[in-house]
């Protein structure tokens, strides 16, 4: 047993210092602190999760391997009106004796600003391994904004930035909304948080009504946290894109591009690969680093229904845990859904596994994903998602995001 598995095995090894991170949740102002604690319980896990450097360096190689391949002539087409990449790209990963196994790509994953918020009360905390994360990630978070801007833009000045999603005050991760707010306003950046509803669109751009004053603000640079990935839901937002009258990151052609869950058929297809001209190396990689996913058909329902405890069925254009299936849960009604939809099925992998304490007598074991954010190729930081039941769902005690420390 490595000593990551026997710590994570362990629920009495290595907790988090709760009295650190109230500090820094504290830190963030008491409305804040409170909004977190009242309506988030669960957002943040009370231990570490650890890995190997071995896993590390697999999840490095799938991550350099995908980016490689998106890269390549005939990945994809699609209308783009923006030359941005696209901020918080999420690998995430389940990761067992066997390896590590890429689940799926989100192209506009969210913890990033609260993660950066966990790992800094951790500092000073002394645990076993080293975080994966770059240094002074607000900097870093700050840098890859700008850039997107500059990408667009060039030199110009970015005035204003608008976190659009829809109603974002109830939102479960509004908190973090405000972290990013924060972060941008303390750059010298007016932001704001908004519904898309509220954009408007004229001859100078995307604009914002601001409260009962009626005053315009227009916007330069908008940080999607939709999940109406094409848009056809907002076309105000939709067109302003097409036109290229603001910056929006990340957008419909990074989802295409990435987070479809239809690339994971394409990336487990060796033969469709090698025609793209991916070489034997990325090739290898993939498929040794991404569970088998297929294409969905009700031409095979029969078949389906035989092999479906082998795998995981995931609409192909949803997001989180939305229309998810273990299929070894699967009731028929819902087996005869997922046929006639736009489904894809991946083997299972299973996810690795925490030991956490339930009371100081009894300990209980939840499941964990790993998340590695990435932008442009680059690895910013690594966490980890604790949860109990089919997918991760922040609403178990004990779970949450998690700081992921690296053992050799």
């Amino acid at each position: 047993m490595s000593e990551a598995e026997r710590l994570n095995a362990d629920c009495h090894a290595a907790l988090l210092d709760r009295a650190a991170l109230q500090r820094a949740m504290q830190r963030e102002g008491g409305v804040w602190r409170s909004l977190v604690t009242e309506r988030c319980q669960h957002l943040f896990a009370d231990m570490p999760v650890f890995i190997t450097a071995a896993q590390m360096q697999l999840m490095r190689d799938v991550i350099d391997a995908v980016e490689r391949v998106v890269a390549l002539d005939g990945w994809y087409e699609y209308e783009s009106g923006s030359t941005a990449k696209g901020v918080f790209f999420g690998y995430d990963f389940h990761l067992n004796a066997e390896g590590a196994h890429l689940i799926e790509i989100n192209s506009n994953a969210g913890g990033g600003f609260l993660n950066a918020l966990l790992l800094d009360s951790q500092r000073d905390v002394g645990l076993p391994g080293a975080a994966i994360t770059a240094e002074n990630l607000e900097q870093v978070f700050l840098a890859m904004f700008r850039n997107e801007w500059r990408l667009a833009r060039g030199d110009a000045p970015l005035h204003s930035i608008a976190i659009v999603d829809e109603h974002p005050e109830a939102q479960y991760l509004y908190p973090e909304f405000l972290l990013a707010q924060r972060m941008f306003e303390h750059a010298g950046i007016a932001a704001y948080i908004a519904d898309p509803g509220a954009l408007h669109s004229r001859d100078d751009g995307l604009g914002l009504y601001l409260g009962s004053s009626g005053n315009r603000q227009k916007i330069d640079l908008i940080y999607n946290r939709l999940t109406d990935f094409s848009l056809r839901q907002h076309p105000v937002l939709r067109q302003a894109y097409l036109d290229d009258s603001v910056v929006l990151t990340p957008d419909p052609a990074h989802y295409v591009q990435y987070a479809d869950k239809r690339n994971l058929v394409r990336l487990t297809d060796a033969e469709a690969l090698r025609a793209l001209g991916a070489s034997e190396a990325d090739i290898a990689t993939l498929q040794a680093g991404v569970p088998q996913t297929r294409q969905v058909m009700a031409a095979d329902h029969e078949q389906w229904w035989l092999e479906r405890k082998q795998w995981f069925f995931k609409p192909a254009t949803g997001f989180g845990s939305k229309g998810a299936y273990r299929g070894a849960n699967l009731t028929r009604r819902v087996f005869e859904e997922i046929m006639h939809g736009d489904y894809v099925a991946q083997r299972l992998a299973a996810p690795g596994e925490r030991a956490v304490c339930v009371n100081d007598d009894e300990a209980a074991s939840l499941k964990y994903d790993v998340r590695c954010y990435v932008y442009d190729g680059q690895l910013q930081l690594v966490a980890a998602r604790l949860y109990q039941g089919q997918t991760t769902n922040f609403r178990t005690p004990g779970g949450g995001f998690a700081p992921v420390r690296v053992l050799g």
